[in-house]
């Protein structure tokens, strides 16, 4: 169940996100090499949400780490990285929270640095 959201002042949207899309190109034995292209830079808030460790029907679930709130604008979706600085952060939903194409919210998990490599 999501939680519900409060409205965040644009001046809280200072931490600056490049919006990395995946590029998969052919490895010539069947399979795709994955890597991401930097798209376009963001203005966005950042917050750590409370963190939950679960096991579901015997695997880890991935749970997002932080929710990361940006006005409105390019189409984000699940496989899509952020960077902000060293950090990265895989992007596991994003959305609009009310329908009024304001605000667009990502659940993201942050990455360690040698999986983010």
């Amino acid at each position: 169940m999501l939680e519900p959201l409060t409205r965040v002042p644009i001046g809280a949207r200072r931490r600056r996100f490049v919006l990395e899309r995946p590029l998969e190109t052919p490895d010539g034995f069947g399979g795709v090499v994955r890597r991401f292209e930097a798209g376009p830079l963001l203005w966005g808030a950042i917050e750590p949400l409370r963190p939950m460790d679960r096991v579901r029907f015997g695997r880890p679930e991935t749970v997002p780490t932080h929710r990361v709130r940006f006005r409105f604008g390019p189409e984000i979706t699940a496989g899509m990285r952020l960077a902000s600085g060293p950090r990265r952060f895989a992007v596991r939903s994003a959305g609009d929270p009310d329908g009024r194409r304001r605000d667009l919210v990502c659940q993201v998990e942050e990455l360690l640095a040698e999986a983010a490599a």
